[in-house]
Parts: structure tokens; sequence; C-alpha cells
């Protein structure tokens, strides 16, 4: 595909594209209409036909493509994205020389120069996440600027977009040697069973290593410990490893059970000394409301929008009040570790939820620490919706 669109930027948005803001919105262009097969390549003008920038148009939740280029000679092709992906391994160096972490973002989107794409490193194999069916088509320039890039086992990828922006099921194997699963990766020196041939998710968000090991360093020792939308439990693992006497994982979904098992085992962790609990969130909160159990070390991390038979969570909406939940159960002085990968409001707002959460429950809290994406999960100034995560560890006071 090999066609260019210009789309027309309306005055009030000129200079924010001019400064280097990545994503194509709706809002901000006059003749959308002109846009037909995602994949084409487009150039953005200023109201007097200027060139500003140029890009794709691949249609995701976020916007209507991303702006990859100032330069409008620029070819997208195998050596502009090995050059990119090049730059982006160059930024990481140092990740690949620590034996006790072996799994990390290699290429965060628009972090890295390419928005619609990440691609992340598990021992040896490299799996890519493709966002639209506009970047998708650019799959072979990618694939190939990667092979030259990187020495690799195997690669592997996810389109994660039908319709409803859902993960597409697939082989998922793209070439080198497929892979003997589960692959066993390290982070922080803690072993996890990952799968990429099996569906969206691998079985470890590596967004949150910081976090699990400050779990585990810091705040873990002598606690009985809450983890709820545990998925695969793993910061129940650090947890237990970092000297927890007792870990709760609840999570809704059927698989959480066995996953969780398996990774405990996998760290030499008694799991029967362990709680498994395959249920709503919402219902178990109400449960240990009513048998009075309390936790010294609770993690709220939800997804930021999910629904179960009588939930619809929605996390700008309805975080404090499952705050609240959470509160009810800490024990004073104790932990709670409280997540959100929303990117729909920013860390001053989500701050902003824990106050009031705390305000109408009537305890008090002391703010403990904060934390980001790490730095491989690379975002630019000119896009901060790029830094979706936030995590404030609290204690509530008497």
């Amino acid at each position: 595909m090999t066609h260019t669109v210009s789309l027309k930027v309306k005055p009030n948005f000129t200079r924010k594209y001019r400064s280097g803001f990545p994503l194509i919105l709706a809002d901000a262009i006059s003749n959308l209409k002109v846009l037909k097969e995602e994949g084409t390549i487009v150039n953005l003008i200023d109201e007097k036909n200027a060139f500003i920038a140029k890009g794709y148009y691949g249609k995701q939740n976020k916007g209507y493509g991303w702006l990859l280029s100032k330069n409008e000679h620029e070819k997208f092709d195998i050596p502009f994205f090995k050059n990119k992906i090049t730059a982006a391994l160059h930024r990481r160096e140092h990740l690949f020389s620590d034996d006790a972490t072996t799994a990390f973002r290699i290429f965060n989107g628009e972090g890295d120069g390419v928005g619609g794409i990440t691609i992340d490193y598990f021992d040896g194999f490299y799996l890519i996440n493709w966002y639209s069916k506009g970047i998708y088509e650019f799959r072979h320039a990618i694939i190939g600027a990667l092979k030259e890039a990187v020495d690799y086992k195997g690669i592997y990828q996810k389109k994660r977009f039908d319709a409803k922006g859902q993960y597409m099921e697939d082989d998922d194997f793209v070439t080198g040697e497929r892979g003997e699963f589960p692959l066993i990766i390290k982070e922080n020196g803690v072993n996890f069973a990952v799968y990429l041939n099996e569906g969206a998710m691998v079985g470890v968000f590596l967004d949150q290593r910081e976090v699990r090991k400050t779990i585990r360093d810091k705040y873990a020792k002598g606690t009985n410990m809450l983890n709820t939308f545990s998925y695969t439990g793993a910061f129940s693992i650090f947890a237990s490893l970092g000297g927890a006497v007792k870990t709760t994982s609840v999570d809704l979904a059927n698989r959480s059970k066995p996953k969780t098992i398996e990774q405990f085992s996998l760290n030499g962790i008694d799991y029967e000394a362990q709680d498994i609990i395959v249920e709503d969130v919402f219902k178990y909160f109400k449960y240990a409301g009513r048998k009075q159990l309390k936790f010294d070390l609770v993690v709220l991390d939800p997804p930021s929008f999910a629904r179960s038979k009588k939930n619809v969570f929605s996390a700008d909406k309805d975080y404090k009040d499952l705050l609240k939940e959470a509160i009810a159960i800490t024990e004073d002085n104790g932990v709670i570790v409280a997540s959100t990968n929303s990117s729909a409001f920013g860390m001053d707002k989500f701050k902003g939820f824990i106050q009031k959460a705390f305000q109408e429950t009537g305890f008090k809290y002391k703010e403990l620490e904060q934390f980001s994406l790490p730095e491989d999960f690379r975002t630019i100034k000119e896009f901060p919706e790029g830094n979706y995560l936030k995590v404030v560890f609290v204690r509530k006071v008497q």
C-alpha cells in the first residue's frame, strides 16, 4: 500500500502537532472522511497546506493512527524500522546483562518512535503486540527489521485488533524455533512461567516489576497479604518470598488458580499453605467484611475496565469505592498498594481518589511511595498519556 493521503489539521491543534504530539485524533482533523484503508500513509498538513508530520492510519481505542516522522520523504521500510528498533535496544543494553531478570520490554510504541506496536523480550524470544490493522500492514518491514537487529531463538506475535479492540486467536508463532512452554523467565531472581502461544496474556505484566520487588524487599515481611485481581499471583509470589506469613489471591478467572499454583510451585513455595480463591473480587470484599477478616498488606490492581455478571467496573468512575472496600478490611497500620493502568486520568487525579476514599471512610493515611512505568516502558514528554501506570503505597493510620 503506497498511496498517501493528506490530513488537514484544525488550526487550534497545529501547534500541538508541530511540537511532537504523536497520536492522530479524530477531533483534530477536518477531513477525516478521506481515510479509507488502514495502513494508508498520511501526511499531516496545516491550513496553509504546509507539511507537519508523516504517519499511518490505524484505528485504536486511542485514536486514528500515529505519526512516525517529521520528514516528508521518509519511507516506512526495513531500514526505517531497524533504525528505531536498534536505538530502542541501545537504550536497554544494560538490561540484557542482568542475569536476575530475563524478561522486559525492548520497544514501547510511541515512546520509542512507532505508536501501535510493542515488543517484549522473554529470555531469547521476542513477542510483538500489534494494536491496529494499520500497523499490521507494515508487519513485513517490522519483522524484517527485528530479525536484522537482534539474535533471537524465536519470534511470536499477538494481534490485538478485532472490531472490539480485543485479541484475535491465532497460533502466534512467526519465525525461528518454537518455544517449549511454559518458558521459565526470571524477574529479580524470581521464576515465572510464561506462555507466548496461549491467548493475549502471557502470564506476567512486565510493567509492575519495580512494584513487585518493592513489596518483597520492604513491605511483605510478617504480613497477612491479600492480592485482589491476582491473575497468575505474581504479587503473592513476591510477598511470600519477602516473608509474608500467608497470602490470599482472589481473581474471577477460572484459569487464575492453576496458573497461580504453577507460579508458587516454580519458586518452591507450598501453595497449599496459601489461599487461592476464584471469585468476583467485589463479592470477596463483602465476604471478608462479614467474616471480619483483616489484612496487613492489600494489593488493589484492577483492570481499567472489567465486567462480571453483577458488576461493571470502570477505574475512572469506580476506583474510589473499590478502595473504600479495601480500606475496611485493612488492619490499622496496614499497607495498601493502590494501582491502576487506566490512561483516562493522571497521578494527581488518582491521588485525589485515594484521598476521598480515606476521607469518606473516616481513616487517615500516610503516603509512602509512588511508582509509574519502569524505564523499559519508555514514554515521551509530548505524550504524557503514554505513562499510564500509577501505583501509590499508602499506610492506613489511626
